[in-house]
């Protein structure tokens, strides 16, 4: 496929692949388990989404969508290779993956299947072998995961069905095999083949033709066509399902087989209707978010977004929200936009084509139609509500319209997006939403805004931010207001004040007038930029969320009593970090106090579990800058004494592949990395072995 084009709407498609897939995981969750029974009696037909019946919220984390997004991060950090490895992907479970925290069910060796094979990558045991039936025995490698998580080699492999089969072989073989190899094969192929085809029955014969023909997943879906020819009650199809293909067939906690029928049934009886499909295969029961999520995103891609608009309004409720938790913490507070951009970046490379990036590369453009990427109103004393349009000026660009009736100084309008842990995620049930905030002080925010022609008034627009405080109460943060007359256009800069140590929750806008007034205020575009200038420390009778912010990858974790942060490490090497990927120059600074532990120090560019730089003070006396990526590499060494329980200023400035080192104000290490340097990432904490404190970490930039 390289060298050849990609459809016209591609990424239009994805989009709407990752709509799919959010919306069936968002469906599905809340009665994730139950089954046909139980569903059919406490709620019936499941055609819209029913957490408010159940007392959970809509948009949580998910192992399915972070397991999606996350795994296909093998692609960039590797150089999008069309020959990527699983001993490749294999490395980003362990450099993405927080063991007992993050993107996996963690059910134990032999129970849960992503558990034991991320335990047999930690001893060193690598992919595919990590996930073989050789090694964990058949019932263990043919559960479910391999196929929920596949979606995103569909979508890179855009017209390619065998390469998206040997992605989804080859991340598939990480944790899984056999059958569940060849169902996660099927959906991959289909996916891949739905940015041309718009027929299901060649879609499956497109699946089919990537898997063994004698495997149980062909002879499965062979029965199942047959029946949907013969029978026309997708009720009675899906008894045949439980009869010949149940739960009780096969060994394990969620095993592939059952589950991937009744993907085929809900596509099969679907009638083409997004709804219909979607309230098949969740009201089927088993494991409802799964197969609800696999669902969605074929339909997606295959009908693309006007495919989302029949029947109730799906997209509305969850305005792009999603939360990826990983060990890179400023990507856990994320959009569907943000995400599809991701996908497609890889997708354009994998076919050789260059990406021409939104706006700049702004951070929220709404590009796409329908796409509101995470803003919601916030403040409405009138009346108004939030479009995504085609801007009315001479670029015509998609745009965020703010529309407002009765607007006034005293019924102002205001519109947020979130840069952290919202207040209402904070007590999720669930998996853990580990997150670092995507805004910090010091950087500066750019807002491109303009009025409408027809405004009746003069608007005046004020950007804002919210940071936790004492309770973890937001307390609003007010930056520069701008006066826009009718069609005028204004470009707005900020630089974020210094939040006294609390996270920034949420960005905004605030509209008023001297009167009341009806208008329309676009907001085009709003990103930001630079590095921080922040230190990170316990506030003065604020928040516990300065503490929540850091992304916890050690034993324990804890805010000491009177100031600052202790990691404790029982065996091998722990991480704590703060930031964003989007960090690329700066300098980092701390007093790091060694207590009963083998090493500690001090990491900069932080990319996760396994990919970083960092000063280390060690108790055999070296201070030691090394490089963590696909194993430890010492950069350089010094002798140093080594004393307990004294404190000892760590300094690390990064610029470009330049590292310079610092120990108690002493350049100690100046060197450049000249072998695949890592240029951007977060800040961090080492603890290996043992107890560190670390009264402050300081973030600046270098110039």
């Amino acid at each position: 496929m390289v060298g050849k084009q990609l459809p016209a709407d591609y990424i239009e498609r994805v989009y709407a692949g990752v709509l799919g897939k959010m919306i069936g995981v968002y469906l599905g969750r809340p009665f994730e388990g139950w089954d046909y029974e139980r569903i059919t009696r406490e709620l019936g037909e499941i055609d819209y989404y029913v957490h408010d019946r159940v007392g959970v919220p809509l948009i949580v984390t998910d192992d399915d969508l972070s397991g999606t997004f996350t795994f296909l991060r093998a692609l960039p950090d590797y150089g999008y290779p069309r020959d990527l490895t699983a001993a490749q992907v294999g490395q980003t479970w362990l450099n993405y993956i927080i063991e007992g925290r993050t993107i996996l069910w963690w059910g134990g060796l032999g129970n849960s299947t992503e558990h034991t094979a991320f335990l047999r990558l930690k001893a060193g045991i690598k992919a595919p072998e990590s996930g073989s039936i050789a090694l964990n025995g058949q019932v263990v490698a043919e559960q479910i995961g391999a196929q929920i998580f596949i979606d995103g080699w569909g979508m890179v492999a855009a017209g390619d069905p065998a390469l998206a089969a040997d992605f989804a072989r080859r991340a598939g073989s990480v944790s899984h095999d056999g059958e569940a190899i060849y169902a996660a094969q099927v959906i991959a192929a289909m996916e891949a083949a739905a940015f041309g085809e718009s027929d299901l029955q060649t879609l499956l014969d497109i699946g089919l033709s990537v898997i063994p023909e004698d495997s149980l997943v062909s002879r499965m879906i062979r029965d199942i066509r047959a029946w949907h020819r013969q029978e026309p009650d997708w009720r009675k199809a899906r008894e045949l399902i439980a009869r010949h293909y149940g739960y009780d067939r096969y060994g394990g906690n969620c095993h592939v087989i059952p589950n991937h029928a009744l993907i085929i049934l809900a596509l099969l009886y679907g009638d083409d209707d997004f709804q219909k499909s979607l309230m098949i295969v969740n009201t089927c029961g088993w494991d409802t978010d799964c197969n609800s999520g696999n669902v969605g995103c074929l339909l997606g891609i295959k009908n693309g977004l006007r495919g989302l608009e029949g029947g109730p309004d799906w997209r509305g409720p969850l305005a792009d929200r999603l939360y990826l938790p990983t060990a890179d913490g400023g990507r856990a507070i994320t959009d569907a936009v943000n995400e599809t951009y991701h996908v497609a970046r890889a997708g354009y490379t994998l076919a050789g084509l260059p990406l021409t990036e939104p706006k700049g590369g702004a951070r929220f453009h709404f590009s796409l139609p329908g796409s509101v990427q995470g803003f919601h109103l916030d403040q409405d004393g009138g009346q108004a509500m939030l479009a995504n349009v085609g801007h009315p000026g001479a670029s015509g660009e998609r745009c965020l319209a703010i529309r407002y009736r009765q607007l006034s100084q005293d019924q102002p309008v205001s519109v947020t997006t979130p840069t952290f842990i919202p207040p209402e995620a904070l007590t999720m049930p669930g998996y853990s939403l580990l997150a670092s905030p995507t805004l910090y002080s010091g950087q500066t925010v750019t807002v491109l805004l303009s009025a409408d022609q027809h405004n009746e008034q003069p608007v005046t627009c004020r950007l804002f931010i919210r940071a936790y405080g004492a309770g973890n109460s937001l307390v609003t943060i007010w930056g520069p207001e701008y006066v826009l007359m009718a069609q005028q256009e204004q470009r707005c800069h900020w630089r974020i004040p210094d939040t006294a140590g609390e996270p920034i929750a949420e960005i905004g806008l605030m509209l008023s007038a001297e009167r009341q007034s009806n208008g329309c205020v676009y907001l085009d575009s709003l990103t930001w930029e630079g590095a921080p200038d922040v230190t990170f420390e316990r506030p003065q009778a604020g928040s516990d969320m300065w503490h929540r912010a850091w992304v916890n990858g050690v034993d324990q974790f804890k805010a000491k009593w009177i100031n600052g942060l202790r990691t404790v490490q029982n065996y091998g090497r722990g991480l704590v970090s703060q930031g964003t990927r989007e960090w690329t120059d700066y300098s980092v600074r701390a007093a790091v106090t060694p207590h009963m532990v083998e090493a500690c120090g001090l990491a900069a560019r932080v990319q996760g579990m396994r990919r970083y730089y960092a000063l280390l003070i060690t108790s055999d006396g070296w201070a030691r800058l090394i490089k963590e990526l696909d194993g430890e590499r010492f950069l350089a060494q010094a002798t140093i004494p080594w004393e307990l329980d004294r404190a000892y200023d760590l300094k690390l400035c990064v610029e470009g592949n330049r590292i310079q080192a610092f120990v108690d104000e002493q350049p100690l290490f100046d060197l450049r990395d000249e072998d695949a340097p890592l240029l951007n990432g977060a800040v961090g904490l080492v603890c290996q072995e043992g107890r560190a404190d670390c009264d402050a970490v300081s973030v600046q930039p270098l110039h």
